[in-house]
């Protein structure tokens, strides 16, 4: 028999056990919620400390290598080069750069600007005087402007000596007759790198006219 507290009421046995059960649920249903609410609790926090992670994450810049640091400060550092400056000031080109087709095939190893006779020629850039002094018959002064690139004037008759430094736009030599004739007289400028000749166009402005094809590319 089961006694309800202050009542004095008894219950038969049966009816006991079943009020029992339900104590029993009941206590188990609440701990069960308590443990529910406790797990949330515990996601919920997680979840907190995971977004907190995140977030420092995004606001922390990656640790860059030592070697790929000071690479990348270089290139930063180190300006773009400037373009050559015309020698004689005028962009007009009468014959453009005809690649050879082999280091000892005929070409034009540059290109030719009309100017006069006496007409000053000035250094295309920075650098140092490698050579000044005739060649084949012709007077030319050649420059070092470092990192294998050399240009040469072809043909004048120079103001300078190997070995000067000379800065963008100093007169180096007067244009001569050689590499054209007194009855059309120009200036030849001749680029290489690293011992081979190169189109030094691309080394300059752009030309105010077209550059004028050889015979040899005339279409018709």
């Amino acid at each position: 028999m089961l006694v309800f507290p202050g009542s004095g009421a008894r219950l038969p046995a049966v009816a006991g056990v079943v009020v029992k059960a339900f104590w029993m649920l009941g206590a188990l249903g609440l701990l069960g919620l308590v443990g529910l609410l406790g797990l949330l609790g515990a996601l919920g926090l997680l979840g907190a400390l995971g977004l907190l992670g995140a977030l420092t994450a995004s606001s922390t810049p990656t640790p860059v290598p030592d070697g790929l640091l000071d690479q990348r400060d270089r290139t930063a550092a180190t300006p773009a080069a400037e373009p050559w400056v015309w020698p004689t000031g005028t962009r007009v080109v009468e014959r453009g750069w005809e690649p050879p087709s082999d280091d000892y095939a005929a070409g034009h190893r540059g290109i030719d600007v009309p100017a006069p006779i006496g007409t000053l020629a000035d250094a295309v850039d920075d650098g140092t005087v490698a050579f000044a002094g005739p060649v084949g018959g012709r007077s030319v002064v050649t420059i070092d402007h470092g990192g294998g690139l050399v240009s040469t004037l072809d043909s004048v008759q120079p103001l300078v000596a190997a070995g000067d430094d000379v800065r963008q736009g100093d007169p180096v030599g007067r244009v001569s007759v050689g590499h054209c004739p007194a009855t059309a007289p120009c200036l030849h400028l001749g680029a290489r790198v690293d011992g081979r000749y190169v189109d030094p166009t691309p080394y300059l402005p752009p030309a105010e006219w077209p550059v004028l094809l050889p015979e040899s590319a005339w279409p018709g």
